[in-house]
């Protein structure tokens, strides 16, 4: 196994890897991953150095964490801290954030992960009043409380909801959308993440593949793909699916990006290291289809800091190119 670089998670106190692993797409909304592909690709992360996997309940209604469960079963060696999410099984209204919810969904996902406790859950993406809610945070800390979970935090959209949270003493770590063209959070959310010792988990890494710089205009994604049926925020936020870019946009602005890749670095590592060097980043967590882009991806943390005339040129392409469209919304 290849060791990597570990940063403390926030209030949890656990040290998980600056590359994690991502893995919505196990649960089939970027295209059928088999079971067999599933595994090898997360044996690969491991192999990588990677000690830390994030899922979701709703990732493939719960398949995701069932194939996590059953690869954790086979390699004893493997010490890694998974982290789920809860919230979105229901209809996303701040009257469904309540202790026999969490509950319910604690015991399904704890099935699914073969795990008596959870290591982390986190809030997933609720409505913006859900942050703001002692009792919300009185049934987390219940929960914890009857060792369900070992710890809790939130998924967010915007940087206001993650400031919310980031007060919360309760709170161990924030996961919001961070990367090259989703600049926002370095403004204010990572200076008060780090003075408040809160986590911050990188998502959406690669802009849905956008800063892999492989895509085109004519690039067809499938029909059970998010990348196409999601481009407007037809079945969930916007955000999430190339961060909330227009496509066109985001591929002319991605081959800019790909010219700024150092050399024997593919423009999806510089990307990943990038946000490893932010201060106040814990982890990022992209995904992979195969094996080949999961040791990629944990290959980033491997490069050598990029230097600042790299970084004046991620902002000058973001403020160019990007800003107008998503800074504010965000």
């Amino acid at each position: 196994m290849i060791l990597m670089e570990q940063r403390t998670l926030g209030r949890t106190g656990r040290d998980v890897s600056v590359v994690g692993q991502g893995t919505w797409q196990l649960g089939g909304d970027w295209g059928e991953v088999a079971e067999d592909d599933a595994f090898g690709l997360l044996d690969a992360a491991v192999a990588s150095g990677v000690t830390f996997f994030d899922t979701a309940d709703v990732y493939g209604d719960g398949r995701s964490e069932q194939l996590i469960g059953r690869y954790l079963k086979n390699p004893p060696d493997a010490d890694v801290f998974v982290a789920t999410k809860m919230g979105r099984r229901l209809d996303q209204v701040p009257e469904n954030y309540v202790l026999d919810n969490f509950r319910t969904w604690n015991d399904r996902s704890r099935a699914n992960l073969g795990t008596d406790t959870l290591d982390l859950v986190q809030l997933h993406c609720p409505p913006s009043t859900v942050y703001s809610s002692d009792a919300v945070y009185d049934a987390l800390d219940t929960l914890v409380a009857e060792q369900r979970i070992a710890a809790y935090a939130v998924s967010v959209e915007t940087c206001a909801e993650a400031l919310t949270a980031i007060a919360r003493p309760g709170v161990a770590s924030v996961q919001i959308i961070l990367n090259p063209f989703r600049l926002k959070p370095l403004d204010e959310v990572l200076p008060a993440a780090v003075a408040a010792g809160v986590g911050i988990i990188a998502r959406v890494p690669l802009a849905s593949g956008l800063l892999s710089g492989r895509y085109t205009k004519e690039t067809v994604f499938g029909p059970d793909d998010h990348r196409t049926y999601n481009r407007h925020g037809e079945a969930f936020d916007q955000g999430e699916t190339f961060s909330g870019i227009d496509y066109a946009t985001g591929v002319a602005a991605a081959a800019e990006f790909a010219a700024l890749a150092p050399e024997g670095a593919t423009p999806a590592q510089t990307a990943l290291r990038w946000i490893i060097q932010q201060p106040g980043v814990t982890s990022v967590i992209p995904g992979a289809r195969s094996v080949e882009q999961a040791r990629a991806n944990a290959a980033a943390a491997d490069l050598p800091p990029l230097p600042q005339s790299t970084l004046d040129a991620v902002r000058e392409l973001y403020d160019r190119s990007i800003r107008a469209e998503v800074h504010d919304r965000w």
